[in-house]
């Protein structure tokens, strides 16, 4: 192979970890002996425009263009000494270099303020709680939006932290804002990401240049680069691929677009890539390539005549986290979210546990795509292989599995597995809350790790769950939300609103359930979403079968995702917009449960119909006593220490053991008949994981009768098994 690649993300995505699709692709073109460099320019431009030097330059601009500047700019401008004499130790500060300097944030002397202070005063309550790192880290990323809104008023209107241009990218049918908005002369934000792809391309000499586009608010920035590529180095071949690439171009036909680039190409890069890199060595013709567009005859051509089949995951090699700074990221706290914070707040190695999702019917899904359609696991052994040699090359234990909805039995082994080799790994993902989610599997992914899950609860009216295809009722969402929350596990819950049919009744019905979620303590964090019909999407491609109507058919020459439609049969969703958002926002911070609902809105809402005790019943009510017959047990605790004596009862001596069991903060000692104890002696450590083989239930139940005829019944149902299982023995 001949071919040098540099794979870039660019600006603007994550402060605070890499986006990982660059890592995927250079793990599996190590497999293939290619040579490769990667970079995400978003966190290079960023911590080049807040530095001392890239804020003096700000502030230059600025004077130098004369702008009507609004009272809070003007403040910004007039302290510009104290921002330059602080940035350099603020971004010091939020790469965890220089902890000490969180208590002088903290005091209130040494940041300059501007507007974004002002949200001080309200969130004083949310954040009183906080320690003095988590709270000046608070206080420096207001700081830093202070300056965010300068640049956006001064300087560059599209400019945002986590995304650029976003709104020239977002269901943009029609190329002609961005090629026009592409024809005007750089911007400040773009001088810094041209002079950075400058530098990167001087250095690494690539022969093909690879940009990850996986969100709107990257795209023009990939254009800027595919311009300036074309521009000055037109020997360079330019791909694009990416999240964006893979729902929103699939019916490209305008020809403007590989003016920036030389291919696009679509769902997982992994086969596509290497086709392109043996089409330009000439070893493969253009026909014969994966899932790509390029130009032939003056047109945009997919050409998609190989025959070989996408690399298994398997096959695919470790992500490969080099090349990234890794240390220069930036952990922020901008909200007071729980989940979000997780996003914005440390660095996560992120991986997938499986390809595609494994349920795959969610009607608003894209689920024809083949990102979620094409479902493929991975085994635990594999993962946990790849985890160890991430946290080798990153320094990192934390893991975000990325996943659609990750698969309950796979999550199981492969918490076995980390608990099995004894990492220490901290880790989160999504799920469907679905009923294989028990207390104990909870408690075994709480043991290997698991902080948080997200899951989407989406509209929460059994009717609309159905219509959407979820899978999951109330109830059942009500009863695993308790399991992970009582295993100690974070709950996030997306909620939908605005799905076809939903009727003003269905939408306070929902906020009804959210509330009392709430309000029980099963769940910790949400976000609340206004339904977006796709083009991929059950809906999207019949909205006639889901009561809405879709408002054009003309399909445009450039982006094709979103479909604007009427939703005659519905309420006036937009209008529940702000009462959702702010009812969840106290929510969260446990105020106002008792206020009617009708208090979050300024036009008259249905009272609800859900009974104000209804998630409290479902929770309370009784679980089936009998595990499944081919369940596995398994013991999370130590070997026990058991000692034996006798006792009288009823004038004769009985044989009695004493088990202690030593944990991390006590001990639990229990008193049972001595031939339980024995048999318990022995068996405990064969159940540990990686000590002895798996037994299932029935097994376990065989095991014993064999010893005891007739007293299993009487072991189970004893207080003493209740508390081995309250204290590690899970039935999985």
């Amino acid at each position: 192979m001949s071919q040098q690649l540099l794979l870039i993300t660019p600006p603007f995505t994550q402060l605070n970890t890499p986006y990982p699709a660059t890592a995927y692709l250079k793990g599996f073109l190590n497999t293939k002996g290619i040579p490769s460099t990667q970079c995400d320019l978003g966190i290079e431009v960023i911590l080049d425009l807040f530095s001392s030097e890239g804020l003096r330059r700000l502030f230059n601009e600025i004077q130098d263009r004369q702008p009507d500047l609004s009272d809070n700019s003007r403040r910004i401008m007039a302290l510009r000494k104290d921002y330059l004499k602080t940035i350099d130790q603020v971004i010091d500060f939020l790469q965890d270099n220089n902890p000490t300097l969180g208590h002088i944030i903290c005091e209130g002397n040494y940041l300059p303020e501007a507007s974004r202070f002002s949200q001080l005063d309200d969130l004083e309550w949310a954040f009183g709680t906080m320690g003095t790192r988590d709270k000046a880290r608070h206080l420096a990323t207001l700081y830093l939006e202070d300056l965010s809104d300068l640049v956006i008023e001064a300087i560059d209107p599209h400019f945002g932290f986590s995304r650029y241009a976003e709104r020239l990218g977002r269901s943009a049918n029609s190329f002609d804002a961005l090629h026009a908005e592409l024809q005007k002369p750089d911007s400040f934000i773009d001088t810094i990401t041209l002079r950075l792809l400058r530098e990167k391309i001087a250095k690494t000499q690539p022969t093909l240049v690879a940009l990850s586009v996986p969100f709107p608010g990257n795209l023009y920035s990939a254009l800027k680069c595919g311009q300036w590529l074309k521009q000055h180095h037109p020997e360079m071949k330019v791909v694009m691929g990416g999240g964006f690439a893979n729902t929103e171009l699939r019916s490209l036909t305008d020809v403007r677009v590989l003016e920036y680039f030389d291919f696009i190409c679509l769902d997982d890069g992994e086969a596509p890539i290497y086709h392109l890199i043996e089409h330009l060595d000439g070893r493969r013709s253009l026909e014969m390539l994966k899932r790509t567009f390029a130009l032939a005859n003056g047109e945009v051509t997919y050409f998609n005549g190989s025959i070989e089949k996408d690399y298994p995951q398997r096959e695919t090699g470790t992500p490969d986290y080099s090349d990234f700074l890794l240390d220069k990221y930036l952990s922020v706290i901008e909200i007071a979210n729980p989940m979000h914070r997780l996003w914005s707040d440390g660095r996560w190695n992120k991986l997938t546990l499986a390809h595609g999702c494994y349920w795959g019917k969610c009607t608003f899904c894209d689920i024809s795509l083949d990102y979620i359609q094409r479902y493929e696991p991975l085994t635990a052994r594999l993962l946990c292989d790849r985890m160890e040699e991430i946290i080798q090359q990153t320094g990192q234990n934390g893991f975000h599995f990325v996943d659609e909805a990750a698969p309950p039995a796979l999550m199981r082994e492969l918490a076995l597995e980390i608990i099995r080799r004894e990492l220490t790994v901290v880790w989160w993902t999504n799920i469907r809350f679905e009923k294989s989610f028990t207390l104990d599997l909870c408690r075994l992914l709480k043991e290997s790790g698991c902080i948080a899950i997200s899951g989407g609860l989406e509209v929460a009216s059994d009717r609309l769950l159905g219509l959407i295809k979820k899978g999951v009722t109330i109830a059942q969402v009500a009863k695993v939300a308790d399991n992970l929350t009582q295993s100690g596990i974070m709950v996030h819950a997306y909620l939908m609103y605005g799905f076809p049919t939903q009727t003003a009744q269905e939408t306070v019905d929902s906020l009804e359930v959210v509330r009392q979620l709430f309000e029980q303590g099963v769940v910790q964090s949400g976000f609340w979403h206004q339904f977006a019909m796709t083009a991929h999407s059950p809906v999207g491609l019949s909205p006639a079968l889901f009561g809405a109507e879709k408002l054009s058919e003309e399909v445009g020459s450039f982006a094709n995702n979103d479909i604007y439609h009427r939703d005659p049969g519905g309420a006036d969703h937009e209008a529940f917009s702000e009462g959702l958002r702010k009812s969840l926002f106290n929510y969260m911070h446990g105020l106002c449960f008792e206020f009617p609902l009708q208090e979050w809105f300024d036009f008259k809402i249905p009272q609800t119909t859900i009974p104000p005790n209804l998630i409290h019943r479902i929770l309370t009510a009784d679980e089936p006593a009998v595990p499944k017959p081919n369940a596995k047990l398994v013991w999370l605790g130590n070997s026990p220490m058991v000692s034996y004596f006798s006792k009288k009862k009823k004038g004769r001596n009985v044989a009695m053991a004493e088990i202690v069991f030593a944990n991390k903060k006590d001990q639990l000692v229990l008193q049972l008949k001595g031939e339980w104890g024995q048999w318990l002696e022995e068996m405990l450590p064969l159940l540990m994981p990686g000590r002895g083989g798996v037994f299932t239930y029935s097994q376990l139940q065989e095991h014993f009768n064999a010893r005891y005829p007739g007293q299993w019944e009487q072991l189970w149902n004893s207080r003493q098994w209740q508390e081995l299982r309250e204290n590690g023995l899970l039935v999985l």
